[in-house]
């Protein structure tokens, strides 16, 4: 089908891009791209849709979403969660590796990504294991995971606790160019916490985390890093002292990209008062000022990119008393709206809008290194068209995710999805 985006605002960081323009989409790929009231010869469409007053975006790049297939299908289900991510916009997606099995062997892998792409949603970009079983041993076949659709090999949350099996998993890593997904976080100075070390948890009687817990693991990785040049990136960063330690490693040359969770950018220790299981999350929620050192590593470039750390949760594992309940929260369908939120939330400067769009765009898909994230000529036609000024309550009835749990349950939030395209078929409207 051959679609006309007219009279939207493009805003495509990229390419250096916010104005009101025309897309033309043919073949799912993009064909033209023009001012608006300009027309695009030799194009017909066979659809024109008007997206006067909306922002037109390229569709968004989620660095960290769980699908929860296989094996715990309890939780969520494939096809659930890919809708939550028409609903949200987002087109390409990276899935880690702690599934029911875990994905460490190529067919696990295959599955995985034949069943997404019947489905014709979202492009999902599976993280294999760094070690069988996610048990921090034995090294996985990287080579054969690669081949069968791998864009790179992480512990999700599971830490390698041998430093040697680490140093050799960067060694093996580097010679054949692999990225290495790491979670900054001391398995011994976090294992008994469930909440930030801090007045909060302290008043509610909870066993803390430090933010050394982040500092320690991040000596070590850099460390490793110096001796092995291997690529790595660093995933949910959450203290002040983390990021400080990150932004001198890049002054150094280290070859380190991280992100943030987007419930981290908003919520601080004060939102898990009253023991808000919503607000249980790995890493914890910490303190104001580790919220604002976040802001000021997105804007001065220590902070790479924004994810939603997408974890549904069932009631049977959230609700129960804080200690016991599952670190996670629902976050696809939240990404643009609290991503938004955000860059209103900065000086008043007309490139915020941009600037903000940028880390769930074109700052993921450089450290994912595929070709989305923009919208070239000739580039995929992966789009999203959205209404920057309609707000909307969060309601668990209105999540296409099988998980309900948030933090921001109830809340009112800016921006709402109006329409995505994923290769030029239009896969959600609202």
């Amino acid at each position: 089908m051959k679609l006309l985006i007219a009279n939207g605002r493009l805003i495509d960081p990229a390419n250096g891009i916010d104005g009101i323009k025309n897309i033309a989409i043919a073949d799912g790929k993009v064909l033209a791209v023009e001012d608006a009231g300009k027309a695009i010869e030799n194009f017909t469409p066979d659809r024109t849709i008007d997206a006067s007053g909306l922002v037109v975006s390229p569709g968004f790049v989620d660095l960290s979403a769980r699908l929860r297939e296989p094996g715990y299908e309890h939780k969520a289900t494939l096809a659930s969660e890919m809708q939550a991510a028409m609903q949200g916009g987002v087109t390409s997606l990276v899935c880690p590796p702690d599934t029911d099995p875990v994905l460490d062997e190529p067919g696990l892998v295959e599955m995985l990504k034949y069943r997404a792409a019947a489905l014709n949603q979202a492009h999902v970009y599976p993280l294999g294991a760094l070690t069988v079983g996610l048990k921090g041993q034995a090294l996985t076949e990287m080579a054969e995971l690669t081949d069968a659709g791998c864009i790179g090999f992480s512990q999700a949350n599971e830490p390698i606790i041998d430093t040697e099996v680490l140093l050799r998993a960067l060694q093996y890593a580097n010679s054949f160019n692999y990225s290495t997904w790491l979670q900054p976080e001391d398995p011994y100075l976090s294992k008994k916490g469930m909440a930030h070390s801090g007045p909060v948890a302290a008043r509610l009687g909870l066993s803390g985390i430090s933010y050394i817990a982040e500092t320690i693991r991040l000596h070590t990785i850099f460390e490793l890093i110096r001796v092995t040049g291997a690529r790595i990136h660093l995933g949910r960063l959450s203290s002040a002292e983390g990021i400080e330690l990150v932004r001198q490693a890049k002054k150094d040359g280290l070859p380190v990209t991280c992100d943030v969770g987007i419930h981290h950018i908003h919520l601080t220790e004060d939102d898990i008062d009253f023991f808000d299981t919503n607000a249980r999350m790995t890493p914890p929620l910490r303190s104001r000022a580790d919220r604002l050192a976040i802001t000021e590593g997105l804007l001065d470039g220590t902070i790479d990119a924004i994810c939603s750390d997408h974890t549904p949760v069932d009631d049977d594992e959230k609700l129960l008393p804080f200690g016991e309940a599952t670190p996670g929260a629902t976050g696809l369908e939240l990404l643009l709206s609290l991503t938004l939120k955000w860059g209103q939330s900065l000086e008043n400067d007309p490139s915020n809008l941009s600037k903000a769009i940028a880390k769930i765009t074109s700052d993921p898909a450089g450290i994912l290194g595929k070709n989305c994230g923009k919208l070239s000529v000739g580039d995929k036609a992966d789009i999203c068209v959205f209404d920057p000024s309609e707000s909307w309550t969060v309601e668990a009835s209105k999540l296409a995710s099988q998980g309900k749990h948030t933090p921001f349950l109830g809340r009112e939030i800016p921006g709402r999805v109006r329409l995505t395209i994923v290769e030029g078929k239009v896969t959600f409207e609202r």
